[in-house]
């Protein structure tokens, strides 16, 4: 489907949509929807004053709070689908000029997250002018872990970072591990305000899979084996219709509608979805917050041995632990934590 075409939909949409009482559009969001007629669903993700929130304990360059931004997002869309008590993870670790990315999402409505960057790698992909997310990320591999406590074992997949960006190693994901055709669409952008007031980060994302069923009609082709004879032919699977159509809609999504101060959820969902009918269900709320805590701390300081809280003693005395995802420091004399269990 073209540009084109997509967006002559859109306009027929709005004049189809004219009569319905508008939508103020909403931050700080996930919303849920559903397409009957082509057996999908997915959620929406509009992030604004959460996202910087998260970003604001760090100093980080620009390009990589995209980065940054982009891992919130994609960990906001994939945790906010689990229906227990419990964490979602998304961590990588790569080559690139920002070689760790973690993003903490907490069920039902809580997120954090850090990066690790080198100064001087990142200062030559400037040079080069080799900035985007996918760039600054580089290559090596994207865990997602889900963390049920302490009464059920974690669950954890991995799959290659191989240049080219989360949403396809998301894509990839799906494929190799859950074998559900998916398409993953994120975005994140710098909002420049008037009179120099500090500028602010916004975020979007969209998450669409194809759910029949028949799960014969979500057949996909088989992964390419590495040792297979040369000449062998692929395995292929030919793509149900509503599926194509629907990752065709999906494609279509620019990435300042996913961002866009002034479109809703409902109504970016109306423009995509509205010629098959969309159901729209009530959003759910997103915040910035870490879950640190002075009790936390000491019991990770508890699990190292006595030598080991010796060699963390600085010289005033005092060991200083520093939270990664919000730069709280969190003090213990030596006596608190030499002897044993550190006080709370």
């Amino acid at each position: 489907m073209s540009g084109e075409r997509s967006r002559g939909e859109q306009s027929r949409g709005e004049r189809h949509g004219s009569t319905r009482r508008a939508e103020a559009a909403q931050d700080d969001i996930v919303t849920a929807f559903q397409v009957d007629a082509l057996d999908l669903r997915g959620r929406t993700v509009r992030l604004g004053t959460t996202l910087d929130a998260v970003l604001a304990h760090h100093d980080y360059p620009a390009a990589v709070k995209r980065v940054v931004g982009e891992a919130v997002t994609l960990a906001v869309l994939l945790g906010s689908s689990l229906k227990f008590e419990g964490r979602f993870i998304l961590q990588t670790q790569t080559d690139g000029p920002v070689d760790m990315v973690v993003a903490d999402f907490v069920t039902p409505d809580k997120i954090r997250a850090y990066a690790r960057f080198d100064k001087e790698a990142l200062a030559e992909a400037e040079r080069r002018n080799e900035t985007s997310p996918a760039a600054l990320i580089g290559r090596g591999h994207l865990a997602m872990t889900i963390d049920q406590g302490i009464s059920a074992n974690r669950y954890q997949g991995v799959v290659a970072l191989d240049g080219s960006g989360l949403e396809e190693a998301a894509h990839e994901y799906f494929k190799q591990s859950e074998q559900i055709p998916t398409r993953v669409r994120l975005a994140v952008g710098e909002e420049m305000k008037a009179g120099g007031a500090a500028s602010s980060w916004r975020a979007g994302g969209l998450l669409a899979q194809f759910l029949p069923q028949d799960a014969s009609r979500s057949r996909m082709s088989d992964l390419a084996p590495g040792d297979a004879p040369e000449g062998t032919t692929p395995h292929a699977v030919d793509e149900d219709d509503a599926w194509v159509e629907a990752r065709s809609l999906v494609a279509t999504l620019e990435d300042v509608e996913l961002i866009d101060r002034d479109l809703s959820s409902e109504r970016l969902l109306y423009r995509l979805f509205h010629e098959r009918g969309v159901r729209v269900f009530d959003p759910s709320p997103m915040a910035a917050h870490c879950s640190c805590s002075r009790e936390r701390v000491s019991g990770v300081l508890a699990s190292f041995s006595s030598e080991e809280r010796r060699d963390m003693i600085q010289d005033d005395g005092h060991i200083a632990v520093t939270c990664e995802f919000c730069g709280r420091v969190y003090k213990y004399s030596a006596e608190e934590v030499v002897g044993g269990q550190s006080d709370a």
